[in-house]
């Protein structure tokens, strides 16, 4: 049986969670299919076929030859009207992997209620609370799923690397206000005054989806906090070179730094997981299902820069409690996120659905 990803474009942590996810059900003989719409940057690669496009024509030609038994469209309900007017007669789910802001959630999906409504079989999420609860609140009626993304630890997983000469504390994301760039630049500068003056900060970031104007009081804040020699900004690494990064940020002695207001269920958190790669992070609400504080992970309150420096100090010197946060955020990825189990809940949700498995 054929399955069919729409989403945007290939970037970011739905670009990994669909090439996780179609090698995972793979095993399973069912054979997934990608569409995005457009593609700003060399795909990584992926086994199966990857169409770009929105052309209704190239679309209908898609759907033609696929025959999908279902087709999974990744937060965007201003589609699914145009692939039942090309005659797809099969059942769509409506995923949602992050939305941003919580007012911002509520208010896509409100907007979204008639054509969801109409043309939507179910709704899916990876047990984030705040969409669960919106889920329930605006859609009572529609089948609804939840269960956690899937995350391959044997293929993306620890390097044993030379261990680099300064602690590297690093950040993923992009120039835009949900994600929170400001508090760790503020963080970064109190860290290097504070903790340690040599400590290495690297920023992974992809400029083509900078919001315009907040690139512009980016770079103005690095000057203004003086970070210029301390700041290494990584643009468009490929994902098959950042469990490298994330093995000598774990043994550097630094984190990975999760600023997010809200976020969905970050792909990097559950790839810095597996690479021993302590975390800190806000409680963002999506990642609950990965970080435990002081046995996968820790967190400070959003906006609570001295929190935030108390944790990340007792993160980078209490080397006791650093090992077990490490070991135990290998373990829990491994254990809650493995491919199989994404699987099974999968073929589950297809069987629900009355599709034939």
């Amino acid at each position: 049986m054929n399955i069919l990803f729409v989403f945007y474009i290939p970037s970011g942590g739905v670009e990994t969670l669909n090439r996780q996810r179609c090698a995972a059900l793979k095993k399973f003989n069912i054979n997934c299919h990608c569409l995005y719409y457009d593609a700003r940057k060399d795909l990584n690669p992926f086994d199966g076929p990857c169409f770009i496009g929105k052309d209704p024509k190239m679309i209908k030609e898609i759907l033609d030859k696929g025959q999908y038994s279902a087709i999974v469209i990744v937060s965007d309900f201003r589609i699914l009207s145009l692939f039942r007017s090309l005659g797809y007669k099969g059942k769509i789910i409506i995923e949602i992997q992050g939305l941003g802001p919580k007012d911002q959630a509520k208010a896509f999906l409100l907007d979204g209620y008639s054509e969801i409504m109409k043309h939507a079989d179910a709704l899916l999420n990876p047990n984030t609370p705040h969409i669960v609860k919106l889920f329930d609140e605006i859609f009572p009626e529609k089948p609804k799923f939840r269960f956690n993304n899937c995350f391959d630890t044997n293929q993306f997983c620890y390097q044993d690397l030379p261990k680099p000469p300064h602690p590297i504390v690093a950040w993923i994301g992009r120039i835009e206000d949900n994600k929170n760039w400001k508090e760790f630049l503020y963080l970064g500068h109190r860290l290097l005054h504070e903790i340690n003056s040599n400590i290495q900060l690297y920023m992974f970031e992809d400029p083509t989806l900078a919001v315009p104007r907040e690139r512009h009081e980016f770079e103005q804040l690095i000057v203004k906090l003086d970070l210029t020699k301390n700041l290494s900004l990584l643009h468009n690494v490929t994902n098959a070179k950042m469990a490298d990064f994330f093995s000598k940020i774990g043994d550097s002695g630094g984190f990975l730094c999760s600023t997010s207001k809200v976020e969905g269920a970050p792909y990097s958190v559950l790839e810095a997981l597996s690479c021993k790669c302590p975390i800190l992070t806000t409680d963002s609400d999506g990642v609950r299902s990965s970080i435990i504080h002081n046995q996968t992970g820790k967190y400070y309150t959003l906006g609570n820069i001295q929190e935030a420096v108390k944790e990340a100090k007792e993160l980078m010197t209490n080397t006791q409690l650093r090992e077990k946060i490490r070991s135990n955020g290998l373990l829990h990825v491994s254990s809650n996120f493995s491919p199989d189990l994404y699987s099974k809940n999968f073929i589950n949700l297809l069987k629900s659905l009355g599709i034939t498995v």
